[in-house]
């Protein structure tokens, strides 16, 4: 069952888009066991220029779902958000299936869909290469310059400082992100 956390920022959630969120994510619902639990949140953001961006993430034991989308409408954003958390469930349903039963979750399946056309079959995922790196500790300018001078959209290396693996990536708003890997003591 989901559970909502809607937010909005620059937009007042009214009752009337609040059902409207629900109504249409929880149209996911059909994918999912019937004992699984989950906390859609939802942001909502308008922007001066009048366009709506949506973004939904629902964290689930053994895979997060996310998506974000853009449009002139708020309405027109949550229906095609929907659309693409959708497609998201349906391409990869078999693959998370497989992979909850090997590792022994109970009940976090996705439930059976009668539309198994879309769905990704093993070589869709499969690893075609594989690249060995010596990560050189720098701090995170020196990996976003080493990042652009290779072309890549990521780089990864060790931070200089705290001595973790850490990631800088170019985000879809051509600005850069970073993650820090956790360690696991």
């Amino acid at each position: 069952m989901l559970t909502f956390n809607i937010r909005g920022e620059n937009i007042e959630v009214t009752d009337a888009i609040r059902d409207y969120v629900e109504k249409r994510i929880s149209k996911l619902e059909k994918y999912f066991d019937n004992n699984v639990e989950a906390i859609a949140h939802v942001n909502l953001k308008v922007y001066q220029n009048k366009t709506a961006k949506v973004e939904v993430t629902i964290p689930l034991p053994y895979l997060t779902l996310r998506a974000e989308e853009t449009s002139p409408d708020l309405y027109a954003s949550v229906d095609l958000v929907t659309d693409k958390l959708e497609r998201q469930i349906r391409k990869y349903k078999t693959k998370v299936n497989r992979k909850s039963r090997e590792k022994g979750y109970k009940n976090l399946d996705f439930s059976p869909d009668t539309d198994s056309d879309n769905t990704a079959d093993s070589s869709d995922l499969e690893v075609v290469r594989t690249k060995r790196v010596s990560l050189k500790p720098m701090d995170n300018e020196e990996a976003v310059l080493q990042m652009d001078m290779l072309g890549h959209d990521f780089f990864i290396y060790e931070d200089a400082e705290t001595n973790g693996i850490s990631i800088v990536y170019r985000r879809n708003d051509g600005r850069y992100g970073l993650i820090e890997a956790d360690d696991q003591d």
